[in-house]
């Protein structure tokens, strides 16, 4: 596969611009493919390809729609190896968690997907007579980041499709080997030329190109959420529609009447999940006072189990961080952490005992934050912990909602009554439960600056849809 190419107009085309850009392993720090940054020809000719696309692509049939979708599904399966190989390459995914939840996520969010456009009203009749019809929005300019590459994909690519959208994706530069392959899937799959197209590029060049772009109808960004607000500004004077998936920093409250050593162990693993590279990471554990000192003890061992190795091997390590910027930005953290007086629990500065190349980090707890410190305010996207005490259930509350993130929150507790009425308090887009998991076709979306618009299943439809009002006389 030639990574310097541009898939644009149902062929694989050679870039006008010819700035290259390094793809690095972040395992070995060894380069593995090159890539070309877009200009802003590049970006008028994908707009231009999607645009044509969009007149005839427009009204095809939900049915002729559905059975794309379903020819999709069937490679996106038999392709699941390949694109975990690329991921488990390029952003340091251990092979194991690349298949079964990073290329997973391209076939559940397709069959949610898929489910969802089998079951909308496309057509209704309002209480008073006038006829409610949704239309695809248009051309949408696509944004994906490199942490969840599939994932963020299917996401955006999909429900475009899926609605008779047409659209041009501008993935993470850091991970452009699973974009590659996902563009080639759905070619494929036999989209008509112009329908998806794939360029490559920065976020000042070919992101703001495509944000500012009048023929453009509408953004989709996942991102920092300084990115985010970037996105919105440039897309304001054409105003089109914008959706953004924004950062997190999400709360975790567990209270005395839980299962500690259950509740506790899963939720630092899930904080250290994908080396800590996700949006909506339970970064922040609030600890009842009353059972404070005793998950500690849980929170140490936990961490300090936690195996840090090869992405190429099977197994349920983490991996690196996905390059040095990010291996910078977080030893830059916990030294902050260490210097604003927290207690460091486990781990800290510099790489796991014997891995001296690559950009691994050490499983990190700090205890005794307070929620004023910045390791509990920003969002350090990296296998770092923070445990602040609580004192009651209104304490705790008052601690998870002071952020100015809102994407998920945990909560871990023996009382369904105190399940039901916590979370309903969380100013937070998602609120797992006891371990509860995230669903495909479920939407998901934050709160506050992480974000607006929800992604997947009809929610996830629904952004990428106008309604139409039809009044007859």
């Amino acid at each position: 596969m030639d990574l310097q190419k541009f898939y644009i107009g149902g062929a694989w085309v050679i870039p006008h611009s010819s700035r290259e850009f390094p793809v690095l392993n972040p395992a070995t720090e060894e380069r593995i493919g090159t890539i070309i940054l877009g200009d802003e020809h590049d970006v008028n000719a994908a707009v231009a390809a999607a645009r044509a696309a969009f007149e005839s692509f427009s009204q095809t049939s939900r049915v002729e729609r559905i059975a794309l979708l379903e020819r999709l599904l069937e490679i996106s399966k038999d392709r699941r190896e390949e694109l975990a190989r690329a991921m488990s390459a390029e952003m340091g995914a251990p092979i194991s968690m690349a298949r079964n939840a990073q290329a997973d996520s391209g076939i559940g969010h397709l069959e949610g997907i898929l489910e969802a456009l089998k079951t909308q009203e496309l057509r209704e009749t309002l209480p008073n007579g006038d006829i409610l019809v949704r239309e695809p929005i248009g051309v949408c300019g696509l944004i994906t980041p490199w942490n969840w590459p599939v994932n963020q994909i299917a996401l955006k690519v999909l429900p475009a499709l899926a609605t008779g959208s047409t659209c041009v994706l501008k993935p993470s530069e850091h991970t452009p080997m699973s974009a590659a392959v996902y563009a080639q899937m759905i070619h494929d799959a036999g989209y008509p030329a112009g329908v998806f197209n794939l360029i490559h590029g920065d976020g000042p060049t070919v992101g703001a190109g495509l944000s500012r772009h009048p023929d453009v109808d509408m953004m989709s960004f996942t991102g920092s959420t300084r990115a985010g607000i970037a996105v919105s500004k440039d897309a304001a004077d054409t105003v089109k529609r914008v959706t953004l998936e924004l950062g997190g920093k999400s709360p975790n409250l567990v209270f005395a009447d839980a299962d500690l050593e259950e509740k506790v162990t899963a939720s630092v693993l899930e904080c250290m999940y994908n080396t800590g590279q996700s949006c909506d990471a339970p970064t922040r554990m609030l600890v009842e006072r009353s059972c404070y000192d005793q998950v500690l003890q849980i929170a140490k061992a936990a961490a300090e189990g936690q195996a840090v190795g090869d992405p190429s091997q099977e197994g349920d390590h983490i991996g690196p961080m996905f390059d040095r910027i990010q291996f910078d930005r977080v030893q830059s953290m916990i030294q902050k952490g260490i210097g604003e007086g927290a207690t460091l629990l486990a781990g800290g500065l510099g790489r796991p005992e014997g891995l001296d190349k690559g950009w691994y980090v050490r499983p990190t707890v700090f205890a005794d934050v307070t929620n004023d410190m910045a390791i509990a305010q920003q969002e350090i996207f990296g296998p770092v912990l923070v445990i602040i005490p609580f004192e009651n259930e209104e304490d705790a509350i008052r601690i998870a909602n002071d952020t100015p993130y809102g994407l998920a929150a945990y909560l871990q507790t023996g009382d369904p009554e105190r399940a039901e009425r916590v979370a309903a308090r969380l100013r937070a887009g998602a609120v797992h439960i006891n371990g509860g998991g995230f669903n495909y076709g479920s939407p998901f979306g934050g709160y506050k600056q992480s974000g607006n618009g929800r992604e997947g299943g009809m929610l996830g439809l629904e952004d990428y849809q106008e309604v139409k009002t039809l009044h007859f006389g």
